[in-house]
């Protein structure tokens, strides 16, 4: 058994002394040694391969340390067969510029959410990296709401997700707006799905259309209420009953996906159902307690037991 695997060894060590590697070859390392200024790697080749930090990626925020663990297997691009140490020499970035584009390709189509740091303030929008890749994001794309400010995103870490990939142009461009919508929509189905129909609410006149007015109801949720469901009479136009601003109740008469339907005329009827029907009678048809029946048809019976 030993015998034969010190054969295997030498066959193992005559293979690699015929091995050649060429400038530009992308190759699998692994991760042997790490120091400040450069990672040593072992080739599985006659020499050990080293990669200096300038040559590990193109984002500012990449540590040596803190991104690079022994024992880790990395692919780097040969751009020195055999510099003058004797070693090979090796590049991150320049074989991930190369490999990374199919990958960002697989995470646009899988929507995939990346926390990008952002790293400087740019005309129109900021800069970040994905994947050691300079990224884009437009200020129209940074929130829910135009950005004006891009400098107070510097530093800041935000979700996004890739919007355009183009590897011939070099060109990513992410979103980070995308992410807050779909939060957005999710916690406000959430609250939607806590509404119950015919549930009173209080709210807010925010909004008035021709054909009805938008009630903010709280929790972020607005409500419209029809002309139809505003008031009994006949109106031309919900301004000839509310303005903006103002605190009206209404019943949920309906729930359809986000939208929820209200109605003011449904409270008005509900408190009218529930009243007691009281009609005022004249005084001259009221009679007192003092008050007697004179009349000769209540004489007649005055006497009489039933």
């Amino acid at each position: 058994m030993e015998e034969k695997k010190s054969m295997k060894d030498f066959e193992h060590e005559l293979e690699r002394s015929f091995k050649v590697l060429k400038e530009g070859e992308i190759i699998d390392v692994t991760v042997i040694g790490i120091s400040d200024t450069e990672i040593t790697v072992d080739l599985d080749y006659y020499t050990e391969g080293i990669i200096p930090l300038a040559e590990c990626s193109h984002d500012p925020a990449f540590s040596i340390k803190g991104d690079i663990n022994i024992g880790d297997t990395l692919k780097a691009m040969v751009i020195e067969p055999e510099s003058q140490s004797g070693n090979v020499l090796l590049s991150l970035k320049e074989a991930n510029d190369i490999l990374v584009w199919d990958k960002l390709k697989a995470d646009y189509e899988n929507r995939t959410v990346f926390k990008v740091k952002i790293t400087e303030s740019v005309p129109s929008g900021v800069v970040g990296y994905v994947k050691g890749i300079r990224a884009f994001i437009p200020s129209s794309q940074l929130a829910l709401q135009y950005v004006e400010d891009t400098e107070s995103y510097v530093g800041m870490a935000v979700d996004a997700v890739i919007i355009t990939v183009n590897p011939h142009e070099q060109k990513l461009v992410l979103s980070a707006k995308e992410i807050e919508k779909e939060r957005a929509l999710e916690e406000k189905t959430q609250q939607i799905g806590q509404l119950k129909v015919n549930s009173i609410v209080d709210g807010t006149v925010e909004k008035i259309a021709p054909y009805g007015a938008f009630i903010d109801i709280g929790e972020g949720l607005t409500g419209l209420c029809h002309i139809s469901q505003i008031t009994n009479k006949f109106i031309k136009s919900p301004k000839e009953v509310l303005k903006l601003g103002d605190s009206v109740k209404a019943k949920i008469i309906k729930i359809e996906g986000d939208r929820i339907s209200l109605s003011i005329k449904a409270i008005m009827e509900d408190e009218a159902d529930s009243g007691e029907e009281q009609y005022e009678i004249p005084e001259e048809y009221r009679a007192g307690k003092e008050m007697a029946d004179e009349s000769p048809f209540a004489k007649l019976l005055k006497d009489i037991k039933l």
